[in-house]
């Protein structure tokens, strides 16, 4: 006659068999590097470029390395606010905010390729004369006087403004011209600036930009000029790197 197997016996079988596969697997070991701990990071800031043009996630991979720490270090105390980057900054030291820095600093990766931007020949226009003479009428720097002539930054502390998306820089003036960018902080140069500049302005600025190739075998300019690091001094003064 048959006879069921009891439950309990395939459940002890079942048991005994998964124990066996658990003794035998290998242990995986992690590497004891940054570029393992800062994963979280690249999830958004794909250092492949794989997220695309249409995103808010700016490439940081290149940029100087005060510039990172203070954005870092802005987020975790919250005068720069994204509740991501909050959380995973929250409890990090200044110490570790800044090895970060400098390991993104480092990294040399691909630019994109520029984007197609079907800009008038007025706001051409524009944007050239903003970016590289500025408004004197307004008190209204070039940008190139803070992001170098070849607009690739200014180390220590002024990131560069090449082969960022368009609707990242954008979002990025709006925010600088409604304060929602920094919270709590009243004198920022760029700030001062945003809030002068018009929508049509800030909308060819960010179409030109984003339009030109990143120069080969460019990087930082070496110093803010005195003039520019006096009205910027949140920023130069503010105990970025100790």
């Amino acid at each position: 006659m048959k006879r069921d197997i009891p439950v309990t016996f395939l459940f002890a079988i079942a048991l005994a068999h998964a124990a066996g596969f658990a003794t035998a697997a290998t242990p995986v070991e992690v590497p004891n590097t940054m570029a393992e701990r800062v994963k979280p990071c690249v999830v958004c800031h794909g250092l492949e470029e794989k997220t695309g043009r249409g995103n808010y996630y700016p490439r940081i991979a290149g940029k100087p390395e005060g510039y990172l720490f203070n954005q870092l270090r802005n987020f975790r105390d919250g005068r720069r606010y994204y509740r991501p980057m909050a959380l995973l900054l929250e409890n990090l030291t200044d110490q570790y905010l800044l090895e970060m820095a400098v390991y993104f600093s480092t990294l040399e990766q691909p630019y994109p390729p520029p984007e197609r931007v079907a800009l008038l020949p007025a706001k051409t226009k524009l944007a050239q004369k903003l970016v590289n003479e500025g408004d004197p009428a307004r008190n209204i720097p070039a940008c190139t006087e803070c992001h170098g002539k070849e607009l690739m930054g200014t180390a220590p502390f002024v990131p560069g403004l090449l082969g960022l998306p368009r609707v990242y820089m954008i979002a990025q003036f709006g925010a600088w011209k409604s304060g929602g960018l920094m919270r709590g902080q009243t004198e920022d140069c760029m700030s001062e600036i945003a809030m002068q500049l018009t929508a049509e302005e800030t909308s060819a600025i960010a179409a030109w930009l984003a339009s030109q190739p990143v120069p080969r075998n460019s990087g930082p300019a070496a110093g803010l000029s005195a003039e520019m690091a006096e009205r910027c001094a949140g920023i130069v003064h503010g105990g970025a790197l100790r």
